[in-house]
């Protein structure tokens, strides 16, 4: 038996709202697991402080300190913060990062200066015009992966189409899709709806099935905002600006139906409470599959590297499944396979692409 692949993970200790206390928490319970190593990077002092209030005994090979004095804040400028700020954690995470010292980088910062630091230190892979964080939204039969939720605001037909490899890659190594179901989310399922930009990228989307050439997945078409948890497609395409406000969306949904229940039950009869009560581990479940703790975080795909944003607001259970999710994504060896498949596909968005998918994967 080969002895498990171990993974080293940078942990930007000071980007949640509740930092370094939840990153601390939160790497100290990933390191349950046997085969991740965590590197904090932040005030040292401050980091240290919060190791020696736990009480962690934890060896000095799986967890090492790195000092980092600037923070990038979530109100900043994210391009240019992370441009001045050498010294920030988040920078610091992404050179130790290039310099193949860790192996993936997870930060619940400044989601903006995420997308622009992992463009900036590690760049993008070869033929990927704009990297794109991918949420996972669960659905009536698993799981379904929405992308952009937020990276890349304007983009082009060919953006798109690419989003459709790079969603496609993720499910089928992380959700276990051998040929992911594929649609571009619209207003209706019929091919004269969309805008100007999803009809151009549903054409470009249609060679995927026309073409003779290979495709690791099936393309839908258009689909409807319903139809993401129906669970009858895998992976939903869209640009970062809509990707966005379906996801606020549907944590607002989330947030209202959990209080909208407890204050019913709290007005409820006895008989209607005692119900409740019998109910809770029923609700308890539904309110985990929902709790975008459970998943731990977005990757960012497209980027060469692994990079997982965390919410800002995570405690330190997503930040332990944010590591745990990284260690997987780089053990699932991510970043190779999405250079893969966007050479393989090229032909989507490339006229002149070569046959066989050569020369984008290196």
């Amino acid at each position: 038996m080969t002895d498990p692949v171990r993974v080293r993970i940078a942990v930007d200790a000071m980007g949640a709202e509740a930092a370094p206390r939840v990153e601390v928490e939160g790497a100290l319970a990933a390191l349950s697991s046997p085969e991740i190593d965590v590197v904090l990077v932040g005030d040292h002092e401050r980091v240290r402080r919060v190791l020696d209030e736990l009480g962690s005994g934890v060896p000095a090979e799986r967890m090492q300190v790195r000092h980092a004095a600037e923070v990038v804040g979530m109100d900043e400028a994210p391009t240019s913060a992370f441009r001045q700020k050498k010294a920030s954690s988040m920078r610091v995470c992404f050179e130790l990062a290039q310099r193949g010292e860790v192996d993936a980088v997870v930060s619940a910062g400044n989601s903006g200066a995420m997308m622009a630091g992992a463009l900036l230190v590690l760049g993008r892979i070869a033929g990927v015009e704009r990297p794109a964080i991918v949420t996972t939204f669960p659905t009536q039969t698993g799981q379904c992966a929405l992308l952009d939720m937020g990276a890349n605001v304007d983009v082009r037909p060919t953006v798109l189409a690419q989003f459709s490899v790079l969603g496609a890659g993720y499910a089928r190594l992380l959700h276990r899709k051998a040929r992911p179901r594929v649609g571009l989310l619209s207003n209706g399922a019929e091919e004269h709806k969309g805008t100007a930009l999803t009809r151009e990228a549903h054409q470009l989307l249609t060679r995927a099935g026309t073409s003779g050439r290979p495709a690791g997945f099936a393309y839908l078409g258009y689909v409807e905002g319903r139809d993401i948890f129906r669970g009858q497609v895998d992976v939903v395409v869209t640009d970062g600006f809509t990707g966005n406000v379906v996801l606020k969306s549907c944590e607002g949904l989330v947030e209202w139906l959990s209080h909208a229940i407890r204050e019913e039950v709290e007005q409820g009869s006895v008989l209607e409470k005692l119900g409740a009560l019998l109910m809770r581990p029923a609700l308890r479940r539904f309110r985990r599959r929902s709790d975008h703790a459970e998943t731990g975080g977005a990757p960012l795909v497209g980027v060469d590297g692994v990079v997982l944003i965390c919410h800002g607001s995570s405690d330190a259970r997503a930040i332990k499944n944010g590591v745990l999710a990284a260690g997987e994504l780089v053990r699932a060896q991510l970043r190779q396979e999405t250079a893969r498949a966007v050479a393989e596909h090229a032909y989507l968005w490339r006229e002149d692409a070569p046959a066989d998918g050569a020369g984008g994967a290196a």
